[in-house]
């Protein structure tokens, strides 16, 4: 029963508090993380809705617009674009809530570890660790996802250029910026 005695020091016990209170601040992280993910993900769902609506007008319509393969070109990419990055958000979402798991799994084995057995410890910072490593993963996913919906967003301001080039043609020579420059000057 020596275990029970040093439960009943308050130093211990405070220690042992002490150290359930960091998974605790990395729940609340991976819950924030998982929040904002899943409104990513509503976004995308979104998009897609859009694309699909857009789609079914040029499928019945494409005699209304002389540019309507283009368009159906670009909704096709667009399409492509959203379902890689919802898969994307799909595995970030997996790797936040298995990152929370783990990290109620760390809290849980650290109050079982100091109650029972004090000299498995590297069970509780291996369980940290693995959770870390998840929240990494999840991470880099998001940042990829990032990149995707930014690639889309200028893929959609290429095809808007190209529509302003066909017609007005005449009135961007009198338009500062557009899609290829940087504080007004040209790059590229």
């Amino acid at each position: 029963m020596d275990w029970l005695a040093q439960l009943e020091s308050p130093q211990h016990a405070l220690a042992v508090l002490t150290a359930m209170i960091t998974p605790a601040v990395l729940i609340s992280a991976c819950g924030a993380l998982i929040f904002s993910t899943s409104t990513r993900l509503g976004r995308v769902v979104d998009r897609v809705r859009t694309l699909a609506e857009k789609f079914e007008a040029l499928a019945k319509h494409p005699e209304a617009d002389d540019m309507a393969e283009d368009r159906r070109r670009l909704v096709f990419a667009q399409l492509d674009r959203q379902t890689s990055r919802s898969r994307l958000i799909q595995r970030a979402m997996v790797a936040f809530y298995t990152a929370l798991g783990i990290f109620v799994a760390t809290s849980v084995a650290i109050a079982v570890v100091a109650a029972v057995a004090g000299s498995f410890t590297f069970v509780a910072v291996a369980l940290g660790v693995v959770g870390a490593l998840f929240m990494l993963y999840g991470s880099v996913l998001l940042v990829i996802e990032s990149r995707m919906a930014m690639g889309a967003i200028a893929s959609e301001m290429d095809f808007v250029w190209k529509v302003s080039k066909r017609y007005a043609a005449g009135q961007l020579d009198e338009v500062k910026g557009g899609p290829a420059t940087w504080l007004g000057k040209k790059i590229g």
